[in-house]
Protein backbone atom coordinates (compact mmCIF):
# COMPACT_ATOMS: atom_id res chain seq x y z
CA UNK A 1 0.00 0.00 0.00
CA UNK A 2 1.33 3.31 -1.02
CA UNK A 3 1.21 6.37 1.36
CA UNK A 4 -1.00 9.21 1.10
CA UNK A 5 0.06 11.97 -1.19
CA UNK A 6 -0.57 15.32 -0.23
CA UNK A 7 -3.84 16.76 -1.30
CA UNK A 8 -5.29 13.38 -1.84
CA UNK A 9 -8.42 11.50 -0.17
CA UNK A 10 -7.57 7.94 1.27
CA UNK A 11 -10.52 5.44 0.75
CA UNK A 12 -12.52 5.07 4.08
CA UNK A 13 -15.05 2.61 5.57
CA UNK A 14 -18.28 3.23 5.61
CA UNK A 15 -21.72 0.79 6.62
CA UNK A 16 -24.78 1.02 4.20
CA UNK A 17 -27.99 1.12 6.31
CA UNK A 18 -31.13 -0.49 4.70
CA UNK A 19 -34.55 1.51 5.45
CA UNK A 20 -37.65 1.35 5.28
CA UNK A 21 -37.50 3.13 1.28
CA UNK A 22 -34.61 4.00 1.39
CA UNK A 23 -30.54 3.51 1.99
CA UNK A 24 -28.27 5.42 4.46
CA UNK A 25 -24.67 6.14 3.84
CA UNK A 26 -22.53 6.48 7.10
CA UNK A 27 -19.05 6.52 8.15
CA UNK A 28 -18.09 3.10 10.12
CA UNK A 29 -16.76 4.95 13.30
CA UNK A 30 -20.00 7.10 13.98
CA UNK A 31 -21.10 3.20 14.86
CA UNK A 32 -21.05 2.26 18.34
CA UNK A 33 -23.04 -1.35 18.25
CA UNK A 34 -25.58 -3.11 16.44
CA UNK A 35 -28.06 -4.93 18.19
CA UNK A 36 -31.21 -7.17 17.59
CA UNK A 37 -34.58 -5.19 17.37
CA UNK A 38 -36.56 -5.49 21.03
CA UNK A 39 -39.64 -2.89 21.44
CA UNK A 40 -38.73 0.23 23.05
CA UNK A 41 -40.20 2.09 26.11
CA UNK A 42 -43.01 4.72 25.10
CA UNK A 43 -42.08 8.01 25.13
CA UNK A 44 -45.59 9.99 25.69
CA UNK A 45 -46.63 12.72 23.49
CA UNK A 46 -43.57 11.68 21.40
CA UNK A 47 -43.46 12.30 17.32
CA UNK A 48 -44.10 9.18 15.57
CA UNK A 49 -40.35 8.79 14.10
CA UNK A 50 -39.13 8.74 18.34
CA UNK A 51 -40.26 5.20 19.06
CA UNK A 52 -39.08 5.29 22.28
CA UNK A 53 -35.83 4.43 25.09
CA UNK A 54 -34.41 1.61 25.02
CA UNK A 55 -31.51 0.39 27.33
CA UNK A 56 -28.16 0.17 26.47
CA UNK A 57 -24.77 -0.46 28.56
CA UNK A 58 -26.55 2.08 31.30
CA UNK A 59 -27.90 4.29 29.12
CA UNK A 60 -31.54 5.27 28.12
CA UNK A 61 -31.29 5.67 24.31
CA UNK A 62 -34.29 7.34 22.26
CA UNK A 63 -35.04 4.97 19.11
CA UNK A 64 -35.39 6.88 16.05
CA UNK A 65 -37.23 5.63 12.87
CA UNK A 66 -35.20 7.76 9.98
CA UNK A 67 -37.35 6.90 7.29
CA UNK A 68 -40.49 8.55 9.37
CA UNK A 69 -38.47 11.62 10.21
CA UNK A 70 -37.60 12.27 6.87
CA UNK A 71 -40.82 11.58 4.91
CA UNK A 72 -39.37 8.70 2.78
CA UNK A 73 -42.02 6.06 4.21
CA UNK A 74 -44.11 4.45 6.96
CA UNK A 75 -41.25 2.41 9.43
CA UNK A 76 -41.81 0.00 11.68
CA UNK A 77 -39.70 -3.03 13.35
CA UNK A 78 -40.68 -6.30 11.73
CA UNK A 79 -38.71 -9.69 11.47
CA UNK A 80 -35.17 -8.58 10.94
CA UNK A 81 -35.29 -5.32 12.16
CA UNK A 82 -32.13 -4.40 13.92
CA UNK A 83 -31.04 -1.34 16.04
CA UNK A 84 -27.93 0.59 15.00
CA UNK A 85 -26.52 2.61 18.07
CA UNK A 86 -24.98 5.74 17.10
CA UNK A 87 -22.59 8.00 18.46
CA UNK A 88 -23.32 11.66 19.06
CA UNK A 89 -21.63 14.59 17.34
CA UNK A 90 -23.36 17.02 18.97
CA UNK A 91 -21.11 17.30 21.76
CA UNK A 92 -24.19 17.07 24.29
CA UNK A 93 -22.76 14.95 27.28
CA UNK A 94 -26.02 13.66 28.81
CA UNK A 95 -26.91 12.22 25.68
CA UNK A 96 -23.49 11.02 23.52
CA UNK A 97 -25.23 8.14 21.70
CA UNK A 98 -28.86 7.68 20.22
CA UNK A 99 -30.47 4.55 18.18
CA UNK A 100 -31.65 4.19 14.37
CA UNK A 101 -34.09 1.31 13.46
CA UNK A 102 -32.90 -0.65 10.27
CA UNK A 103 -34.12 -3.44 8.01
CA UNK A 104 -31.42 -5.83 8.58
CA UNK A 105 -27.95 -6.16 8.88
CA UNK A 106 -25.67 -2.70 7.80
CA UNK A 107 -22.82 -3.70 5.45
CA UNK A 108 -19.31 -2.46 5.67
CA UNK A 109 -18.77 -0.84 2.92
CA UNK A 110 -15.11 1.09 1.17
CA UNK A 111 -15.72 4.38 0.31
CA UNK A 112 -13.29 5.86 -2.28
CA UNK A 113 -13.00 9.35 -3.78
CA UNK A 114 -14.30 7.76 -7.54
CA UNK A 115 -17.08 5.54 -6.28
CA UNK A 116 -19.01 8.25 -4.18
CA UNK A 117 -20.25 11.53 -6.14
CA UNK A 118 -23.47 13.27 -5.62
CA UNK A 119 -26.69 12.11 -7.22
CA UNK A 120 -27.48 13.95 -10.24
CA UNK A 121 -30.83 13.69 -9.80
CA UNK A 122 -30.73 16.13 -7.18
CA UNK A 123 -34.11 17.95 -5.50
CA UNK A 124 -35.14 19.16 -2.43
CA UNK A 125 -33.33 16.88 0.09
CA UNK A 126 -35.72 14.90 3.03
CA UNK A 127 -35.58 16.12 6.42
CA UNK A 128 -32.61 14.92 8.54
CA UNK A 129 -30.52 14.48 5.03
CA UNK A 130 -27.26 16.26 4.29
CA UNK A 131 -26.80 14.84 1.22
CA UNK A 132 -27.87 12.35 -1.56
CA UNK A 133 -25.35 10.13 -3.48
CA UNK A 134 -24.69 7.58 -5.55
CA UNK A 135 -22.15 5.16 -4.15
CA UNK A 136 -20.84 2.88 -6.80
CA UNK A 137 -23.88 3.75 -8.61
CA UNK A 138 -25.91 2.73 -5.30
CA UNK A 139 -28.45 5.64 -4.33
CA UNK A 140 -28.17 6.47 -0.60
CA UNK A 141 -28.52 9.12 1.81
CA UNK A 142 -26.00 10.77 4.17
CA UNK A 143 -27.75 11.60 7.15
CA UNK A 144 -27.24 15.31 9.14
CA UNK A 145 -26.47 13.53 12.20
CA UNK A 146 -26.62 16.94 14.48
CA UNK A 147 -29.20 17.93 12.71
CA UNK A 148 -31.18 14.76 14.15
CA UNK A 149 -29.96 14.94 17.55
CA UNK A 150 -31.10 18.69 17.35
CA UNK A 151 -34.54 17.17 16.60
CA UNK A 152 -34.72 14.34 19.12
CA UNK A 153 -33.41 16.81 22.08
CA UNK A 154 -36.49 18.88 20.98
CA UNK A 155 -39.09 16.13 21.36
CA UNK A 156 -37.68 15.22 24.14
CA UNK A 157 -37.83 18.02 25.62
CA UNK A 158 -41.58 19.10 23.95
CA UNK A 159 -42.57 15.30 25.52
CA UNK A 160 -41.04 16.02 29.42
Amino acid sequence: MTPVQAGEQADIRGVLIQLAGARLLLPNATIAEVLAYAPPEPIDSAPDWLLGRMRWRGWQLPLVAFAQLAGLADERAGLGSKVVVLKAVGGNPKTPYFAMLTQGFPRLVTVSNEGLVLDPEGGALPLGVHARVLHNDNSAFVPDLEAIEGMIQVALAQAA
